[in-house]
């Protein structure tokens, strides 16, 4: 496996360990958990810095959290401690076990999402920076 599928793989299991349902890649299914729904999404790694002997790519790599909750009482209560788990877990680790440099979350922009017959839903994307290094861009 890739450093940079390593890292995601390792994200992912900390969402996991969290209340709210954590997925990686996938749709936003019908239902929604009554704990909330996080999907991680891959990203971009962007362009890399590159530093000569030893050869060395250092990314900045944007991976994104869906954060979701739906609620017909206390939302935002709701919205608000999900984002705190994801800056805890994310807090708790910085360094993701050896794997990257730093990882830091950036501040969510929620909207309020409409839904028909059924309670709204409330919803971020919360961006991830991943800075880690490499020999190998491909590895």
């Amino acid at each position: 496996m890739s450093l940079r599928e390593t890292i995601l793989v390792a994200l992912h299991a900390r969402l996991s360990a969290l209340p709210a349902t954590a997925l990686r890649g996938d749709v936003l299914p019908e239902r929604v958990p009554a704990q909330g729904l996080l999907i991680l999404r891959d990203g971009e790694p962007g362009e890399p810095e590159v530093t000569l002997s030893p050869l060395r790519y250092h990314y900045q790599h944007r991976a994104e959290i869906e954060a979701v909750v739906q609620r017909t009482n206390d939302r935002d209560t709701a919205f608000d401690t999900l984002c705190a788990s994801i800056g805890a877990a994310v807090a708790a680790d910085r360094i993701l076990g050896g794997l990257c440099d730093w990882v830091e979350a950036e501040a969510p922009q929620p909207v309020d999402l409409p839904v028909e017959g059924a309670a709204g839903l409330k919803a971020a994307v919360i961006p991830v920076v991943l800075h880690y290094s490499t020999a190998d861009p491909l590895s």
